[in-house]
């Protein structure tokens, strides 16, 4: 607990049994109270081993329902387990457990109700392993969505979030696509409905067992990233009616 209010981490897993155990042990548990993983049909031993090393709530998918579907899971079970701060992290050990208390702390004493890790922050994407592909696509689309949905982030493509559970309440995230995707529109509805944003420097880390999608995925996530803010800036300036948009 933080200042009375509950901390749950969760962990959207596919085939994560490489690095799972890692990332687990550096969750700070004297602040968090409760762990759920969300396993999406892994073709590995994902599920088991979160048992093993003690995580309690373990939902498996049976069928693969995409890292959109994954994190509905997930934020839906935090709701009902009574999660006052949500903090997403990936399993993969790509982005750090170590700044869990810093988000907690920024949540907790109310000063943001969302924070995000921030890979662009500072100077070391391209130093922690970001392919030049990846760096440039980032600030373009970053760019892009700025300017349409009229905010001004370092970048919306970080997997590292927190949120406040009035934000989670305050959103309609169960409307959102099952693909990856799913990230952008939670951020274009957020800031739709007028939640503050904080970000803090996230180093970066590539390497072999670290989960990222191919250049065909990115493409597509690209061209998606662009709809999405379309649509906000549509919605915003009253010309368009998204059914994202609505609250539950």
């Amino acid at each position: 607990m933080y200042k009375g209010k509950k901390v749950i981490v969760v962990l959207p897993a596919y085939n994560a049994a490489l690095t799972l155990e890692k990332t687990y042990k550096e969750i700070p548990m004297d602040l968090v109270d409760e762990v759920i993983l969300c396993d999406d049909a892994s073709s590995d031993n994902t599920s088991v081993l979160a048992k093993k090393i003690g995580i309690k709530h373990v939902i498996v998918h049976e069928e693969n329902k995409g890292y959109g579907g994954n994190q509905k899971s997930l934020y839906n079970k935090s709701l009902e387990l009574g999660g006052d701060i949500v903090i997403m992290l990936h399993p993969d050990y790509q982005y750090t457990p170590k700044l869990i208390p810093a988000m907690v702390n920024i949540i907790g004493d109310e000063l943001y109700p969302v924070v995000l890790g921030s890979r662009i922050l500072g100077r070391g994407a391209l130093a922690g392993g970001m392919p030049l592909y990846k760096y440039i696509a980032n600030r373009f689309l970053t760019f892009t969505q700025n300017l349409l949905v009229n905010y001004k982030l370092s970048e919306y493509h970080t997997g590292y979030r927190s949120f406040s559970r009035e934000v989670l309440e305050g959103i309609n995230f169960n409307e959102n696509s099952d693909d990856f995707i799913f990230d952008n529109q939670m951020l274009s509805q957020i800031i739709y409905a007028g939640f503050p944003i904080a970000e803090v420097t996230c180093p970066t880390k590539y390497f072999e067992e670290a989960s990222s999608i191919n250049f065909r995925r990115s493409v597509k996530y690209g061209l998606g990233v662009l709809q999405v803010s379309v649509a906000h800036f549509l919605q915003r300036i009253g010309l368009g009616k998204f059914k994202m948009y609505k609250k539950p």
